[in-house]
């Protein structure tokens, strides 16, 4: 099934919660979806016998400008049908939170944590949720657009990398 089909099956049985199908300028043909309705897009894409999208290849956070909303990007892979679709959603850059598609995909606990973690996207009913790859006490979000790194860390100077 090529992507544009499964774009229409996902419209078909979503309806409004599935916002656009970018495919033009993109190497990834992407389905944007709603955030409230992420975690059924993903229970459908996994159980649907048609799409049996069962491999989450990645997760990713991005911020594309630095002001704009924050946006989740999830990669799916059909090892049963050979087939791929890029499902995208948005969150508010203030206080950014996505429903945890973990319990659904066990790859996605790791990938969710680093969104976590880089972001500060938070990812609603996620069994542990923490920094994966910075302290604890760590501030802010260093792949955010407009993150500005601190001059100090535990009475360390942090050189700014050139």
């Amino acid at each position: 099934m090529e992507a544009p089909d499964i774009f229409s099956v996902l419209q078909a049985k979503f309806g409004e919660q599935i916002v656009d199908f970018l495919e033009e300028g993109t190497l990834n043909p992407t389905v944007v979806v709603k955030p409230e309705a992420v975690l059924k897009v993903c229970e459908f894409l996994s159980q649907n016998e048609k799409l049996q999208l069962d491999s989450l290849m990645n997760l990713a956070g991005h911020d594309q400008d630095g002001e704009s909303d924050l946006s989740v990007i999830y990669h799916f892979y059909s090892t049963i049908h050979d087939h791929y679709i890029t499902v995208k959603t948005f969150t508010p850059r203030e206080e950014p939170s996505v429903v945890s598609i973990a319990n659904l995909y066990r790859t996605a606990d790791w990938h969710e944590r680093e969104a976590y973690d880089m972001y500060g996207i938070h990812f609603e009913g996620h069994p542990d949720l923490k920094r994966i790859l910075l302290e604890e006490d760590w501030e802010g979000y260093p792949l955010r657009k407009d993150y500005v790194p601190a001059e100090f860390y535990r009475g360390m100077r942090i050189e700014k990398v050139k």
